[in-house]
């Protein structure tokens, strides 16, 4: 059974700053799409292909705090770079991923790899956020490196495409990323005139991004920069592309708790918000210059 495009969400007609590195689509929460209906998930947004030109001052995200969820950074074109209070630093490029899990409270930053910010030059890339569970909110924060020498990739026949398995099980292949609750993250590459179907668990929340090209899915046309959300019935979905494309299929187990959300805190109650507020404050989440 097909799983029916429950509604085609279009790219905002304005996109906004991130700090002075970041100029993003914002597509949830907000409007028809609740942090509720798309858990586990919570935001997404989506740095469209941009040419910075050159610049010695790093363009990026100053010192912020994250408590209870993951943040999760795809690039696809430039490169970024992030440190963080408890002294983590890495650089991910094109094709890479950084999944930072928050946890129990972090500051970090985010910023154009100095490189790259000399050279200027195309950026793109995606920020997704995942929500935790209540008994997984206080885990210590990590970070997952999730470098192209480790990402699995599967070939589509007749050199159509690829599938490159960020998170989850396509096909029997599983991805690097470990999660704390089933979630599928895959960065789909195909070809004009390919048919590709994919099944996805049928309690899943689902949502498909088009980066790039023009697919139809199960029959219903999807442009450029366009993004579907499904109904939770049925497994199975069906992708042709009408031009080059590039997608990222989402999906994950929602998770049945409520939330309570300020900013860069994810919680579960009003009072754990509070204390997770009163926690950044009295400088618990360590200190980053």
């Amino acid at each position: 059974m097909e799983k029916a495009i429950e509604k085609i969400i279009s790219r905002p007609v304005q996109p906004g700053m991130v700090g002075d590195g970041f100029r993003v689509y914002h597509y949830f929460p907000g409007g028809p799409i609740s942090q509720r209906r798309i858990s586990p998930f919570l935001m997404l947004d989506f740095a469209a292909e941009f040419e910075f030109p050159p610049s010695q001052q790093l363009r990026g995200v100053d010192v912020h705090p994250h408590k209870g969820f993951e943040t999760v950074t795809i690039a696809y074109q430039g490169a970024v770079e992030h440190h963080d209070s408890a002294g983590n630093h890495g650089i991910i490029y094109p094709g890479e991923v950084q999944w930072m899990t928050a946890g129990s409270g972090i500051l970090h930053k985010e910023y154009h790899e100095r490189e790259f910010s000399s050279k200027g030059g195309k950026f793109e890339m995606i920020q997704l956020w995942v929500n935790l569970p209540a008994r997984f909110k206080g885990e210590a924060p990590h970070y997952q490196a999730l470098t192209n020498d480790i990402i699995r990739e599967v070939a589509l026949p007749e050199d159509q495409g690829v599938v490159r398995i960020i998170a989850g099980n396509y096909n029997g292949i599983n991805g690097p990323a470990n999660t704390y609750t089933p979630i599928n993250l895959w960065d789909v590459r195909i070809k004009k005139g390919t048919d590709l179907q994919v099944s996805i668990e049928e309690i899943h929340t689902t949502a498909i991004l088009i980066l790039h090209g023009q697919v139809a899915i199960n029959g219903t046309t999807v442009p450029e920069h366009h993004m579907a959300l499904f109904g939770q019935e049925g497994t199975e979905i069906n992708i042709h592309a009408s031009k080059d494309a590039v997608l990222l299929v989402m999906s994950g187990e929602p998770i049945d708790e409520p939330i309570a959300s300020y900013g860069p805190f994810v919680m579960n109650t009003q009072a754990e918000l509070m204390k997770a507020m009163e926690e950044f404050r009295a400088g618990k989440f360590g200190t980053l210059d």
